[in-house]
């Protein structure tokens, strides 16, 4: 298993979550500051992949709204339709990262919130590379997580099945440096999502650059 089968099932979850998953994550301060920190990196009209974008809102909006050119990709027909309709200043493409031609130096910065999550170790891995690779130097990547040493764990997400596998915190930013990036800041924090099934999760953010 893997691969495609991973994508079916993250598909399938995040079509059935829809909007609902955009309101339970909407009070995130955390990811908030972290695209603070990348817009004040960014010079205009720069170049951002939106890895996972969801509903759009609030990765892509607040790119979008601070005038640069955003290409958001999502496994999830849903969330790509709901984000093009709300935020039609971005571009979005129904496909899997892992399929994505990515060309070495294509953006100015990558954002991966919670994206890796049903991917194994190694998808990760590579998936890492190869967005470091599409930087171009001196760009940015934000990464989000949930910092659990576990690997094919099933669990229940918002009431819905997922499969999840990540890294210990410590582990990823080896990883992520492993890839060709800088750590240049982390912070971790204790989220609980606004939804009835929702409980308190720890969050990992990365603030990455290319050297």
């Amino acid at each position: 298993m893997g691969g495609k089968d991973d994508a079916r099932r993250a598909a399938a979850v995040f079509d059935a979550l829809g909007s609902a998953y955009e309101k339970a994550f909407a009070h995130s301060q955390a990811r908030h500051r972290s695209l603070e920190w990348l817009l004040g990196r960014l010079a205009p009209g720069s170049h951002v992949l939106d890895v996972g974008s969801g509903t759009g809102r609030p990765t892509a909006a607040t790119l979008v709204e601070a005038g640069h050119d955003v290409l958001g990709v999502d496994v999830s027909p849903v969330m790509v339709d709901l984000a093009s309709r709300q935020v039609p200043g971005a571009t979005f493409r129904c496909v899997d990262v892992r399929e994505l031609p990515l060309d070495e130096g294509s953006f100015h910065a990558v954002c991966v919130y919670f994206s890796l999550l049903q991917m194994d170790r190694a998808e990760q891995a590579a998936l890492l590379g190869r967005l470091a690779r599409a930087l171009l130097p001196g760009g940015s990547l934000v990464l989000a997580t949930v910092p659990l040493d576990i690997e094919g764990v099933d669990a229940v997400f918002m009431g819905q099945p997922v499969r999840v596998t990540s890294f210990a915190g410590e582990d990823l930013v080896e990883v992520v440096t492993g890839a060709g990036l800088t750590v240049l800041a982390e912070e971790n924090v204790l989220f609980t999502p606004d939804h009835p099934e929702g409980g308190p999760e720890p969050h990992l953010f990365l603030y990455c650059g290319r050297e």
